[in-house]
This record gives structure tokens, C-alpha cells and sequence, in this order.
């Protein structure tokens, strides 16, 4: 079990940037695990519960904390599969035995799912895109937390976190929706590097 670090002190005062040279390898090499290829085991209740806490030290307008989590594990993630199915027979009536099997296996692999879910306060200030945002960055931060940890992860949307029918079946409200389900576990082996962009034509210096 990885050594999580004790949340600082509200009144702390903390450095604003601190050199790693391990932290810049860890990000230059940092690499999702196809969700396929994640098996038992997975992080504990307790050990999700500090990685989430650790997760949600993001950038956080006005601090709103506008997202909350939804986790699947153990039996929750099979009847999350029979909602997937239904709903995508529902909508395509045609759908195959083998289509209607993909969606119930689409939790099966990874032991714990993350749903983090993006719960922004439309009448507040803050616009609702840096709402988003958090949310997104949230996502993120899960999956570096994780992979510090030792935990293998990868974050996933689908077509099943913009359907508003399985938005209600997992309890979100209507001005909510899923920004990303990261999935959770232990990768057997070795995963290929992917291409990378080559980032020197996407920079311009405003003048």
C-alpha cells in the first residue's frame, strides 16, 4: 500500500513550485492502460477514498467543488452492465447478441470505477465552462494519483455519459453529467507506448 501524505493544514503555508526530477519523469512517461487489460486488484475503500482526496487538490475557481463521484464495485458494476444493455437495445432495437454483451462487459474488467460527475452551480459567478473544467482536471489528477500510487487506470467517457436515461439511473440531477468514468486496477504487463503530438507547431506568441 502506497504512503499517502496527511492533508496539510488549512492555515499551512506551502512552497509554490518545488523542483522534482522524479515527478517530471513520472509525468514524461506517464501512460493509460486500455481498460481491457485491467484486472484485480484494485484500490481499497480506504485507499480510494485518499486518492480521491488527493485528486481533488485542482485548480477550483472561488473553490465550488462543482463534481462529486459515483464509484462502481464488486456487483454494482454488473447491474451498471444491464443498464448499458438495456438502454443500448432501446435505442437500437436491431442490436446484436454480441453488441448487447459488449455493453454489459463494459465495467467488467477494471475492479473500481470512478464516475466523476460534473455538478456546476449555474446561477453562481463563476461560469459554468471553469466549472467543467475542474471537473475535468479532477478526472486527470485521479488517473496521476492513481499511477502514483501503483495503481494502472484510464479515463473513459462512451456514449453512455451523455444519455440521459443513464444519467437518472445513476442519480445524477439534470444540470449534471458524467466528465469522464476512470477505471481502476492492475495492469499484468507491459502497455506499448502510443505517438505523441509534436507540440513546436501548435505554439504562437501573441504580440
Amino acid at each position: 500500500m502506497a504512503l499517502y501524505p496527511a492533508a496539510p493544514s488549512s492555515s499551512a503555508m506551502l512552497a509554490a513550485a518545488r523542483s522534482s526530477d522524479e515527478v517530471l519523469a513520472f509525468l514524461g512517461n506517464r501512460r493509460s492502460c486500455p481498460a481491457p487489460a485491467l484486472h484485480e486488484p484494485g484500490p481499497s475503500k480506504d485507499e480510494l477514498a485518499e486518492l480521491l482526496r488527493i485528486a481533488a487538490r485542482i485548480p477550483d475557481h472561488r473553490r465550488l467543488a462543482p463534481w462529486r463521484f459515483v464509484v462502481f464495485t464488486g456487483a454494482a458494476r454488473e447491474r451498471a452492465g444491464q443498464l448499458f444493455a438495456k438502454r443500448h437495445h432501446e435505442l437500437h432495437s436491431d442490436a446484436s447478441a454480441d453488441n448487447l454483451a459488449r455493453e454489459r462487459r463494459r465495467f467488467s474488467c477494471a475492479p473500481v470505477i470512478v464516475a466523476v460527475i460534473s455538478s456546476p452551480e449555474l446561477a453562481h459567478k463563476t461560469p459554468v465552462w471553469e466549472q467543467e473544467l475542474s471537473a475535468g482536471a479532477l478526472c486527470y489528477n485521479l488517473l496521476l494519483a492513481a499511477n502514483a500510487a501503483g495503481w494502472a487506470g484510464n479515463w473513459l467517457s462512451g456514449w453512455m455519459a451523455f444519455d440521459e436515461r443513464i444519467a437518472a439511473g445513476f442519480g445524477l440531477d439534470k444540470d449534471e453529467r458524467v466528465a469522464g468514468f476512470v477505471h481502476l486496477g492492475t495492469a499484468n504487463e507491459l502497455i506499448k507506448e502510443r505517438p505523441r503530438p509534436t507540440v513546436d507547431h501548435l505554439i504562437s506568441y501573441w504580440r
